[in-house]
């Protein structure tokens, strides 16, 4: 049976299917590892996103969904890396509840220490392919990306 509701964009599509499917399978997994601590893609990124966040100023429900995650599993991640002593938790003055993570000097080692070997094995290639495209079409590239994630397309700008 031929495929052709999409067109054009099919091996564009294949090609995320295909890294979504790769990346899924080991998200979660705690493969890699730093003075013996090991961890997950999953836990990197909220390791990534706590450092960002020194700057933006995000709460946790924020972070969260920015990184496509519900709070609970943000919470057990946060759980996770607090056992493994990479962020400290301290709660916010005046509340009960709300709780202030940051990442501490040991969880900053490793991400560095992570961020070098991703770079070289992963991201340079894939850099490496979008420095052909201009400012703009990496743009569109990106907006394609959210646009699926949000299951809509943009309406067609007026000229």
């Amino acid at each position: 049976m031929k495929l052709s509701w999409m067109g054009k964009n099919r091996e564009v599509v294949e090609a995320l299917i295909h890294y979504c499917n790769i990346y899924a399978g080991v998200y979660r997994t705690e493969k890699m590892s730093f003075r013996g601590i090991t961890y997950s893609y999953a836990q990197i990124q909220v390791l990534e996103y706590l450092l960002e966040n020194e700057e933006r100023g995000e709460n946790m429900s924020c972070i969260a969904h920015r990184l496509g995650i519900t709070r609970s599993n943000f919470t057990k991640i946060i759980n996770r890396l607090s056992q493994k002593g990479l962020v400290e938790k301290t709660r916010m003055p005046g509340s009960r509840r709300d709780i202030n993570v940051c990442v501490n000097e040991l969880g900053r080692v490793l991400y560095e220490d992570y961020t070098k070997g991703i770079l070289k094995r992963h991201f340079e290639p894939m850099f490496q392919s979008l420095d052909k495209l201009s400012p703009e079409d990496r743009a569109y590239v990106r907006d394609a990306l959210n646009d699926a994630m949000r299951g809509r397309a943009k309406p067609p700008e007026s000229e």
